[in-house]
């Protein structure tokens, strides 16, 4: 007979554990391409609204490790958030290089990809069965080039989210070559008024959102104010919306409900 602790039964309580478990923070590897894995760190929310998957900026490549670890990529914007957006009401899959990709470049020069787009498109699939919810790609810098890109390919994401945007890129495709007339879902560019990277001024933002003229709803949101520190192009000034960071979170969540 199994064992009573308050008239419930060990077994009982070992699955409400596992059920507890199985619901926090972990990490996720899932089938996408022959031979390929596309691993994400997954944070659900306790009733999601919605989910999200992330796309850090740089190189892309978080090497997560078993426990949820990332090996780079700690202070990206998205990466720091995002237990911000699971205590919203949102989960998220903050999403590393593919397990063909684990090493440098990482993701450069894959973000704009079929293959990305086929790991991606796996990803929203396997989010759409768990949460049963709208799946939202939400991209801060780099990672705006791999969420504009797959916004316009087959992945059957319902929204997009495009923060600090890439609009000028000499080494590659910026979003602002992108044929961004063509994304058909909702979209939201978030920018911050005094961003000094030289890949993504904001002057240059508002031309970009006036041709959205695919998506069904958009929205172009300035911030200012915050903390301005380090490397311009990275995540601890203007640039990752440092010190204002609830704010930003609070104003994507709206758009992606419906606020």
């Amino acid at each position: 007979m199994a064992a009573v602790l308050g008239g419930v039964g060990l077994v009982g309580i070992l699955a409400a554990v596992s059920a507890a478990y199985a619901q926090g923070p972990r990490v996720v590897d899932v089938p996408t391409r022959p031979g390929v894995t596309q691993r994400f760190l997954y944070v659900p929310a306790d009733a999601p609204v919605a989910s999200a998957i992330l796309f850090a900026g740089g190189h892309g490549g978080l090497a997560f490790d078993a426990s949820g670890k990332p090996g780079w990529g700690a202070g990206n914007f998205l990466v720091r958030t995002r237990t911000m957006f699971a205590e919203r009401g949102v989960s998220v899959a903050v999403i590393d290089a593919p397990s063909d990709r684990q090493a440098p470049p990482w993701l450069g020069g894959f973000r704009q990809t079929r293959e990305h787009a086929a790991d991606v498109t796996a990803v929203v699939a396997w989010l759409r069965a768990d949460a049963k919810a709208p799946v939202w790609l939400i991209g801060t810098s780099r990672g705006t080039q791999s969420a504009a890109a797959l916004a316009l390919a087959s992945t059957g994401a319902d929204g997009l989210v495009l923060t600090s945007t890439i609009v000028v890129d000499p080494r590659g495709r910026p979003v602002s070559a992108m044929p961004v007339e063509g994304i058909a879902i909702a979209t939201l560019v978030v920018h911050h008024k005094d961003d000094g990277c030289v890949a993504t001024p904001w002057a240059q933002v508002p031309a970009l959102v006036a041709r959205l003229t695919g998506a069904p709803r958009k929205a172009f949101v300035t911030f200012e104010g915050g903390i301005d520190a380090g490397d311009p192009c990275e995540a601890a000034g203007h640039h990752g919306y440092a010190g204002i960071e609830p704010r930003v979170v609070d104003s994507i969540v709206a758009f992606v409900v419906g606020r």
